[in-house]
């Protein structure tokens, strides 16, 4: 059982830990304890989206889920793309930027697919819902762990970015009307031969595309810092607690030990740790009598004693200064509001 009083839970581990459902089943466990509760999440499973009421059919950002709690639960499944459309919609400072930008071919490419795009939007969107003061507890479901990394890294890499210069110098006006390069346009025939060497190692089309981007761009640059530096003020504040989700057995220990070693380098408030699917230390035989025991219960007594193992070493090597929470293996993945309130219950009590 464990104790969270932040207003914002971040909830990070390796992938196929359980991470996303129990990122739900504190969300319901704070609602039901009366605050109004936010739980966004990247990519939950299809039965868990059916749950929280964010299927494929939805099309709202946030849903609110009708979960007969004191505290209003809503859930939001993050999408990259659609929060980098809001936010030029939102800032662009007239209707023929904001019609550049959204028309522009090398955006629909970085909005959709570039690599980092969607960590950074992701923290976009959680500033925005942070300052807006709707809840009193915003639970926020990471990516597994390296992508999460580059979430958490993500405005600080955004920063960099553009304080090397390059994004300004992308800016200039390098081609003209006519979508010739300006550079080359006096140099005749030699000019046309650098044209068709870009042309052919990058396509210059590519290289129109980017520069119309980046000339339209431009007035948001300082905005973006900005909220870059407040998103990192943000996920480091103490008002903020990770929470680490880690798999049992002796195998895992090593992953998450890395992950909490990493919080903490970066200054982020490191809470409890979670060892999420726990077998059971002792089996049931029923009615099988002594010395007929099956190899599944036979596998089932050496899992149980294989998690006590791992569990134990983690709590060793945690100390005191990191909780450690087990959770048991269930039968059946909470996939309705009953089975995670179950399981919310056994996390926070």
């Amino acid at each position: 059982m464990i104790k969270l009083e932040q207003p914002l839970i971040i909830v990070v581990g390796a992938g196929g830990v359980g991470k996303t459902t129990l990122a739900a089943a504190l969300a319901l466990e704070k609602a039901r304890s009366g605050d109004d509760t936010l739980v966004m999440t990247f990519d939950p499973s299809l039965r868990l989206k059916d749950t929280l009421g964010i299927g494929e059919q939805k099309d709202d950002d946030e849903v609110e889920v009708d979960a007969g709690t004191s505290g209003r639960l809503t859930a939001s499944l993050l999408d990259a793309r659609r929060t980098f459309d809001r936010l030029i919609e939102s800032y662009a400072p007239d209707e023929e930027t904001r019609r550049r930008i959204l028309g522009n071919r090398f955006y629909d490419h970085l909005g959709g697919s570039l690599a980092g795009m969607m960590e950074y939007m992701a923290s976009e969107r959680l500033f925005e819902v942070a300052n807006s003061g709707r809840f009193d507890t915003i639970v926020l479901d990471t990516p597994p762990t390296r992508q999460a990394l580059d979430f958490l890294q993500a405005p600080e890499r955004i920063v960099g970015f553009l304080d090397t210069g390059g994004p300004k110098m992308a800016a200039k006006a390098w081609f003209d009307e006519k979508g010739k390069l300006r550079a080359t346009k006096k140099l005749g025939i030699l000019g046309r031969n650098v044209e068709a060497f870009f042309d052919r190692m990058v396509g210059l089309e590519l290289l129109r595309d980017m520069a119309e981007f980046f000339q339209a761009f431009a007035p948001f640059f300082d905005g973006f810092r900005e909220r870059a530096l407040e998103v990192q003020k943000l996920l480091r504040s103490p008002e903020t607690v990770f929470v680490l989700i880690s798999g049992p057995g002796p195998q895992r220990v090593a992953d998450t030990l890395f992950f909490a070693r990493k919080l903490k380098e970066a200054g982020y408030h490191l809470g409890p740790v979670v060892v999420n699917r726990v077998h059971p230390g002792e089996v049931q035989t029923g009615i099988a009598p002594p010395g007929t025991e099956t190899d599944g219960r036979q596998l089932l007594k050496w899992l149980g004693s294989r998690d006590a193992e791992g569990v134990n070493h983690l709590r060793d090597l945690l100390g005191a200064s990191h909780p450690l929470v087990e959770v048991g293996l269930r039968m059946d993945e909470p996939t309705d509001i009953e089975s995670l309130g179950d399981l919310g219950t056994a996390l926070l009590g």
